[in-house]
């Protein structure tokens, strides 16, 4: 059962991963709105990495994660700005981003506690 979950959750991570840089990284004018706000959008695309990263690679440390997460933000910040793509790079995104990734870190820290003792991490 685990093998099957890792084989599912490994994959769903990257593939959202790939999905959230093109998003990012695509010029301005082509860039899907999603009307939520340019903070909101980070939040969520960082809480929802976060998460799925958790789950596919459990036994790993948190720190690993964070670390690799927030750096992956910040290369979102440097390809933005690009000139060429229109975008707006911005620290406060980054900041968001990597607060995101502590938030989701945490409740993925209670749930994991709240978890039965004999799940396999």
């Amino acid at each position: 059962m685990i093998r099957l979950y890792r084989r599912v959750a490994v994959p769903i991570f990257w593939t959202t991963l790939a999905i959230v840089y093109a998003v990012a990284i695509m010029p301005a004018a082509q860039a899907p709105d999603f009307h939520a706000g340019d903070k909101i959008n980070h939040i969520a695309a960082f809480l929802t990495l976060t998460l799925l990263g958790r789950a596919a690679y459990r036994a790993h440390p948190r720190w690993r994660l964070a670390l690799g997460l927030s750096l992956f933000g910040a290369l979102i910040e440097l390809t933005q700005a690009i000139p060429a793509l229109h975008r707006d790079a911005s620290v406060w995104d980054w900041v968001a981003d990597s607060g995101a990734i502590l938030v989701a870190l945490a409740a993925a820290l209670i749930i994991e506690r709240c978890l039965p003792a004999h799940m396999p991490a």
